[in-house]
């Protein structure tokens, strides 16, 4: 039986796929005993050639939960390298608009002191500072790129750049690398507002005591972490409250958590929260998340924001 049982895993594994099935992202078969063989495609490939892999079981996978955990701290990483990238270029064009003297300068004031609180490095800021000066160093523009990423989903790439034709281009070229496509102005960005926001550890504070505070001080909303089945006490310091304000609330919700003793991330506090977040299955929300990795490591790119959940 065994020999029989191998003899048909051989068989399989030299099979190539039927036309019929080229359109398909996974392929089953039963063999002996009731196993079931799943052939996967290597990914990405969209005209499969043969077969990529074979699986006696139900293949082992990260699934949404794992995979959204395996991701959060790398994610806060890259998000911390992203906010000194800013912080940097705002020193410039602080430095463009009214010179280096933070003295005279309130707006490069008020930036130094935002890069002291968030701890930016400080060759960070003295490469920024030295970088103002020099000759042939454009302006920044704020601009904002949409893209249709998987499963319905749309992304929203926030850019301080100082070449918008290298910009956009980079853009793109990730988009299409990736399967995806760079939307018309407007296409997907209604589809977000721009808020007040504080990131607060979940670990940090308990529910009903934001909550308390959050409607004392004014805010909007507040935006629970979500929640799995099979979620963990280590799992939490990963996942985050957010408190939704407006400008005028903003600096009495964080003296409140400071006098509470909360803790919370020391950032801007701008982000583009989606109205109607929309549910993707296992397979777009791992393109997705490729999608907005490769965006975020363009030095152009600060943020991506989608309405995936």
């Amino acid at each position: 039986m065994a020999r029989a049982f191998g003899a048909v895993l051989y068989r399989v594994s030299l099979t190539r796929v039927l036309p019929s099935f080229r359109r398909q992202t996974t392929l089953e078969r039963v063999g002996f005993l009731g196993a079931k063989l799943t052939i996967m495609p290597s990914s990405g490939e969209r005209n499969f050639q043969g077969v990529r892999r074979i699986w006696t079981s139900r293949p082992v996978c990260m699934g949404r939960r794992s995979c959204k955990i395996a991701g959060r701290k790398d994610a806060q990483n890259l998000k911390k390298m992203k906010r000194n990238s800013k912080i940097g270029k705002e020193i410039v064009a602080a430095i463009q608009k009214g010179g280096p003297n933070p003295t005279s300068n309130t707006v490069l004031a008020a930036v130094l002191e935002k890069a002291r609180e968030l701890e930016v490095p400080k060759e960070i800021v003295e490469r920024n500072i030295k970088k103002a000066s020099e000759k042939g160093q454009e302006a920044y523009i704020e601009k904002f790129y949409e893209v249709y990423g998987f499963g319905g989903v749309g992304m929203v790439v926030e850019v301080l750049t100082d070449k918008v034709t290298r910009s956009v281009a980079a853009v793109r070229g990730v988009a299409k690398d990736c399967g995806a496509k760079l939307a018309d102005p407007g296409s997907i960005l209604f589809k977000f507002r721009r808020a007040q926001v504080i990131n607060i550890k979940a670990n940090a504070a308990d529910k009903d005591q934001l909550l308390s505070i959050a409607l004392d001080a004014g805010a909007e909303d507040v935006i629970e972490p979500p929640e799995y089945e099979d979620d963990s006490e280590e799992d939490r310091p990963d996942s985050y409250y957010k408190i939704v304000t407006s400008s005028e609330n903003y600096s009495s919700i964080l003296s409140k958590l400071r006098d509470e003793g909360i803790g919370f991330e020391p950032d801007n506090g701008f982000e583009l929260l989606p109205f109607n977040p929309i549910e993707v299955d296992d397979e777009a929300m791992d393109l997705n998340k490729d999608l907005i990795s490769k965006l975020l490591e363009l030095d152009d790119v600060d943020a991506v924001y989608s309405d995936q959940k």
